[in-house]
């Protein structure tokens, strides 16, 4: 390695190279997309060579051989160095971290089942649809803000985490096998002309069988959905997570650290206080609120008289507490219900239904809130599927 110190640049007696600690802390701009620090914290700066011509040289070391966010870094590499003065040239180079600096990484991060692959990276905004207690309607929601993010224009998915309780693909009306690409990743379902969609009934013998995993087969499952599935480039990926603060919260939780949590509930206070505690699950991991959403508010009767049959106020309440924004209140309309059973979110069949009109106001809250942001180039990864294989039919 050259020695690294400031030098009279050879073509201009007044222009100096960096230095290195100049270079180190234009490096802290860039950013790994999906554990969302700089590549100088995370230790994936390997070398730093600095010329007397101005040439710069910097090696980064990459989580996996196959990375494909490795043309990011690139980029943002050149872009942060080439900025400094008295820079002439940039040349980035590879390696790989060694397994000891992986196992202190992931002991850093708190991910001791290992690190993300780049997958996630093409996926603008994860959003965890969470409440505190079933029956709230949060998957009905989840189905249909995923068609309304759709109809908005952007690029959308849904994965069902609810894995005992999988609902979300008879609520977007699609079935099936996934398959798998080239590059040995799935591909997921598309429901609705667009809406891409994960599910464990994908890979199940038969519909609606029932699942006894426990904490650690669901861990990998999880990971397989959102690592070894070849989500393309996404706006948002919406994830319907099950009621409460277990096991498969708290590991996407882990797994998502660039994640946003909507919480929904009822408008009666017990629904409200329980749900608070799926907003506490977020904020323990760091994760940020995008808001939440009201369900089941007052229904409205043929002759237009108002009936707050779940009691009324709950939503505001809960957001005034939390702090974040109010995105929705969602009347209780039949039609919501019967749509979803058959496979057809409300929101797309009739868009003017008063539910639909508040769960598209929560889908332009979202977007305001959280808005598309630039899609990264990524290369094919070349390593296989790293989950534990799902029980597919055959």
């Amino acid at each position: 390695m050259r020695r690294l110190v400031e030098a009279p640049h050879p073509f201009c007696d007044n222009v100096t190279v960096p230095t290195r600690a100049q270079v180190v802390d234009a490096l802290r701009a860039v950013v790994d997309p999906e554990l969302r620090r700089d590549i100088v914290t995370l230790g994936m700066v390997r070398s730093i060579e600095i010329a007397d011509d101005g040439r710069v040289s910097v090696v980064v070391a990459l989580t996996t051989p196959g990375c494909p966010i490795r043309s990011h870094f690139e980029r943002s590499v050149r872009e942060v160095v080439a900025a400094l003065d008295g820079v002439r040239e940039v040349v980035v180079g590879f390696d790989v971290l060694t397994p000891e600096e992986k196992q202190r990484l992931q002991q850093q991060l708190g991910r001791p089942q290992g690190l993300p692959d780049g997958t996630l990276a093409r996926v603008g905004n994860v959003i965890c649809v969470a409440s505190g207690k079933g029956g709230v309607g949060k998957s009905t929601l989840t189905a249909n803000l995923a068609a309304a993010l759709f109809a908005e224009g952007h690029r959308t998915a849904a994965l069902d985490a609810d894995v005992w309780g999988y609902s979300i693909p008879r609520m977007l009306g699609v079935h099936g096998r996934p398959r798998v690409s080239a590059e040995r990743k799935i591909v997921p379902l598309v429901a609705h002309g667009g809406v891409r969609v994960i599910s464990i009934e994908f890979f199940l013998s038969e519909r609606d069988q029932a699942i006894t995993w426990r904490g650690p087969m669901l861990h990998k499952a999880l990971r397989q959905f959102l690592e070894d599935v070849d989500w393309g480039e996404l706006d948002y990926l919406l994830i319907d997570l099950p009621p409460g603060t277990g096991d498969v919260s708290m590991t996407l939780a882990q797994l998502l650290p660039q994640a946003h949590f909507v919480i929904v509930t009822t408008p009666q206070p017990a629904a409200q206080s329980v749900a608070k505690r799926a907003a506490e699950l977020a904020r323990r991991y760091g994760l940020g609120i995008a808001g939440v959403i009201e369900n089941m508010s007052a229904f409205v009767a043929p002759d237009g008289s108002r009936h707050a049959i779940f009691g009324s106020g709950g939503g505001e309440e809960l957001a005034d507490e939390l702090e974040v924004p109010l995105l929705a209140s969602v009347p209780l309309q039949p039609e919501l219900r019967s749509c979803a059973d058959e496979g057809q979110p409300l929101v797309l069949v009739d868009p003017d239904a008063p539910a639909s009109q508040s769960i598209r106001q929560a889908a332009r809250g979202l977007i305001a809130e959280l808005p598309p942001r630039p899609i990264l180039t990524a290369q094919p990864a070349e390593s296989g599927i790293t989950g534990t294989p799902l029980p597919m039919a055959h």
